[in-house]
């Protein structure tokens, strides 16, 4: 499950000797990861919207490509203003191939199937990158800026996740 694995990336990453500031992810580490995340679900929206006939999912998909889509825009603009290079790192790469596994395991799902699939993994997704925003990426990054953006992005995030909740409770 793609939950799993995304928790474990995000975890071992940035909690790696808890406590140890040298082991907490640098803001070009976190802008990676942010960018990764965020760009995981446009990705993931964009085969729903492609797969599903279901108005709900659609009308989700939608909302997360458009979102996420802005807020990678505006980190995007916020570390090219603030001179940081974002940095591939293991998280960005597990995350990366476990959202693959995941869209290839969507892929083969159809009707009622694929749209449960969907939102279930969609309610994982947010809880896991809601959970380490706030309990890894937010408290490590350094640049007061880049610190409040994050902020806001899980504040979004967060309602994504009530949003995906809600959708999925139809399927149930």
């Amino acid at each position: 499950m793609i939950r799993t694995t995304v928790l474990a990336a995000l975890l071992a990453f940035g909690m790696a000797g808890v406590g140890a500031a040298a082991d907490a992810p640098t803001d070009p580490q976190i802008a990676h990861i942010a960018y990764t995340a965020g760009q995981i679900d446009v990705v993931a929206a964009e085969q729903a919207i492609k797969k599903s006939t279901n108005a709900d999912i659609i009308a989700f998909a939608t909302l997360m490509a458009a979102d996420h889509k802005a807020v990678n825009d505006q980190a995007l603009a916020l570390v090219t203003k603030l001179g940081v290079t974002p940095e591939d790192n293991p998280t960005s790469q597990a995350l990366s191939q476990a959202a693959a596994d995941k869209l290839a395991e969507l892929d083969k799902l159809d009707g009622a199937a694929f749209d449960k699939a969907y939102i279930a993994n969609e309610v994982a997704y947010h809880a896991t990158v809601n959970g380490a925003l706030s309990s890894v990426l937010i408290p490590s990054a350094q640049n007061a800026e880049f610190k409040e953006l994050l902020k806001t992005g899980l504040t979004l995030f967060t309602e994504h996740q009530h949003h995906a909740e809600m959708v999925a409770a139809k399927f149930q």
